[in-house]
């Protein structure tokens, strides 16, 4: 595995954090580095470290003005996958929420699924690319 420092971090605001280690070991394939729950847990999938923080984390304090952090959104990550019709088909299959259907454009085909609290993960297919 992996040292923090040679990895990806993304921070996701999540309401239980629980639900989300759970949506991301089953469904996405990550490994759970460390869990705090209900207040924070960090998983990982390859060198993507994902920071899941709930509202008892430090990182859900209000700031200064009052705004409160929470999850959702349109920022997202980016996991690429051999075959995403067979994982839509799949994912369908286990009840996960779907923001759109399937776009496809010259780089190749993508979809929006969300974990429990609302926060985005795309799933792309690169485009076949004739040989050189």
């Amino acid at each position: 595995m992996s040292s923090p420092e040679q990895m990806v971090s993304v921070r996701y605001m999540v309401d239980d954090v629980q639900a989300a280690i759970d949506f991301y070991a089953s469904h996405l394939g990550f490994t759970v580095r460390m869990s705090a729950a209900p207040a924070f847990a960090d998983v990982t999938r390859g060198n993507l470290r994902l920071l899941l923080a709930g509202p008892a984390s430090s990182a859900g304090r209000p700031m200064p003005d009052g705004r409160k952090p929470r999850p959702g959104g349109w920022n997202r990550i980016h996991l690429i996958v051999p075959d995403l019709r067979a994982e839509v088909t799949r994912l369908r299959g286990e009840g996960v929420s779907f923001r759109n259907d399937i776009v496809t454009g010259p780089g190749g085909s993508q979809i929006l699924i969300e974990d429990p609290a609302g926060n985005v993960v795309e799933l792309f297919q690169p485009a076949a690319r004739p040989p050189a």
